[in-house]
Parts: C-alpha cells; sequence; structure tokens
C-alpha cells in the first residue's frame, strides 16, 4: 500500500508533537516533515521527497499559513493543503480557500477526525469542520433567497421596525398581537442569521432587504 507522505507545519509544540506521535503510528500515512514555520519547511523540504499533504496553522511567526500555501501551489500544484487553525472568522476562511486549501479543519478537532481528512482529501474529496462548512454555506447563500422567505407580514413589520415603531405600535397599526410580533420578529432574524434590531436595520440601509 502506497502511504500518504504528509508534511505538518505546527509552531506549538504540544500540538505538533501530538500531530506527529499519532499519525507515525497509522499505518495509511507517513509523516516525512514536521515543521514550526513556512520557513523552516522551505529549508528542510529539499531533504525529503515530496509531500501529497500538507497541514498548516495558519497563524504562524513569520510567513502565515495562507502565504506559504500559495508558494507550496506554486511549488508543487497537485499537492492537498489542510488549514488546521483556530481561526473560524469568514477572512480566514474564504482567503484559505482561494488560495488553495483542500480542507479547512479547527484547532479542537479529534485526531481521528484530521486522519478521516486526510482520508478522504486523498481520495479526491474536501473536507471542513461542520462549523467552518455551515459559514461557508451561509456565505454562499445569495441575498435575493433572503428576501424571496420574507413573507409579506414580515416585510411590512422589518418596515415597522426600520421607522422605529414599538412592538405596540406595530400591533396596532398590524392589527395582530404583540406576541405575534415577536414570532415573526423571531423568524426573521433567523432568515435573515441576524440577532438584532441594529443589525436588521443595517441590512435595510445596505439594500440587503
Amino acid at each position: 500500500m502506497n502511504k500518504i507522505k504528509i508534511a505538518i507545519i505546527e509552531d506549538i509544540d504540544d500540538i505538533r508533537n501530538n500531530l506527529q506521535d499519532y499519525f507515525e503510528q497509522q499505518e495509511e500515512i507517513d509523516c516525512i516533515l514536521v515543521s514550526n514555520s513556512v520557513e523552516t519547511f522551505f529549508e528542510q523540504i529539499d531533504n525529503y521527497e515530496s509531500p501529497d499533504l500538507i497541514l498548516s496553522d495558519i497563524g504562524l511567526p513569520g510567513m502565515n499559513g495562507i502565504e506559504g500555501m500559495k508558494m507550496m501551489k506554486s511549488q508543487w500544484p497537485d499537492v492537498d493543503i489542510i488549514m488546521l487553525t483556530v481561526f473560524k472568522d469568514n477572512d480566514k476562511i474564504f482567503k484559505s480557500i482561494c488560495a488553495g486549501a483542500t480542507g479547512y479543519l479547527v484547532k479542537d478537532t479529534p485526531l481521528s477526525e484530521i486522519k478521516k481528512a486526510i482520508l478522504e482529501i486523498s481520495n479526491g474529496g474536501s473536507y471542513m469542520s461542520p462549523s467552518i462548512a455551515r459559514k461557508v454555506l451561509e456565505y454562499f447563500s445569495p441575498i435575493k433567497t433572503e428576501k424571496e422567505q420574507l413573507t409579506t407580514k414580515e416585510k411590512q413589520i422589518v418596515t415597522a421596525l426600520t421607522e422605529g415603531l414599538s412592538y405596540k405600535l406595530i400591533a396596532d397599526k398590524l392589527l395582530i398581537s404583540i406576541d405575534t410580533v415577536r414570532f415573526h420578529i423571531k423568524n426573521i432574524y433567523r432568515k435573515l442569521h441576524i440577532n438584532s434590531k441594529s443589525e436588521l436595520i443595517s441590512k435595510v440601509l445596505k439594500g440587503e432587504i
């Protein structure tokens, strides 16, 4: 069986050592190189075979993992790269994907799950932590869909809220109960992926509703 040759780039000693110890015990995987920075990785890699997959942190000393990934993809266009990081913000996620990452895992992912990701990616798939996958799906959900999800009554309530009306005044205006107003507002927030009136007004001002 051809083993999957992996390299690990991680600056935190405990995490790096745990990853190395675990993968050196996996019969499907050959951990060929472990580095604490992108710079060290490139200094060392000439002494080893080209990796099939690189597991890299983003927040590294010196060059960060996203910039490093661009160099790696330039040198090995077919290499798979999994970002293993504490970052869950959209900017880091999408910059990683655009730079060529085939996987994005948060650092609290169990080692067995990281192995599963490596095997799946090596078989031509991709892999993301569930929380990251949800962010990606929400990001690419068209705003138009969000608009279409709002009912006529919900749109009336959005308009009333932006006009500064209280729940009671909205209820009186639309001839419904205050509890019904609250029910509709809860649904509006859920459909638009927001949590407050200020976020709702921001979407209105931006023309997203």
